[in-house]
């Protein structure tokens, strides 16, 4: 599977940003999805992952009723709405896709495939 996240910029506090992440291969529907974000200086860590079926769905604290995640297997996509974003959003933001049923936070040691990050900045 090949992962190519999309949708990163420069954006006002308050502000909004919709990610879009889409995956190659005919597998899409046997992966838990989710998305990653590094910081400067900091570790890598969990934003939000998404069911193979897109039912079920787990947020990191820090963005819950902020950011929405949703996934479209027809399509072979996943998003990472973002709302009410602040300056601590910033970072780079990674897609990964996780070949075991989760219901949880994804683990970053046991992510099969990882995407190139995109760019978050989120500044006035």
């Amino acid at each position: 599977v090949q992962l190519q996240a999309s949708g990163g910029g420069l954006v006002q506090p308050g502000g909004s940003l919709r990610l879009v992440c889409a995956a190659s291969g005919r597998t899409f529907t046997s992966y838990t999805m989710g998305w990653f974000r590094q910081a400067p200086g900091k570790e890598r860590e969990f934003v939000a992952s998404i069911s193979r079926g897109g039912g079920s769905t787990y947020y990191a604290d820090s963005v819950k009723g902020r950011f929405t995640i949703s996934r479209d297997n027809a399509k072979n996509t996943i998003d990472l709405r973002m709302n009410g974003l602040k300056p601590e959003d910033t970072a780079v933001y990674y897609c990964a896709a996780d070949g075991t049923p989760k219901y949880s936070a994804l683990i970053e040691s046991l992510i099969d495939y990882w995407g190139k990050g995109t760019q978050v900045t989120v500044s006035s």
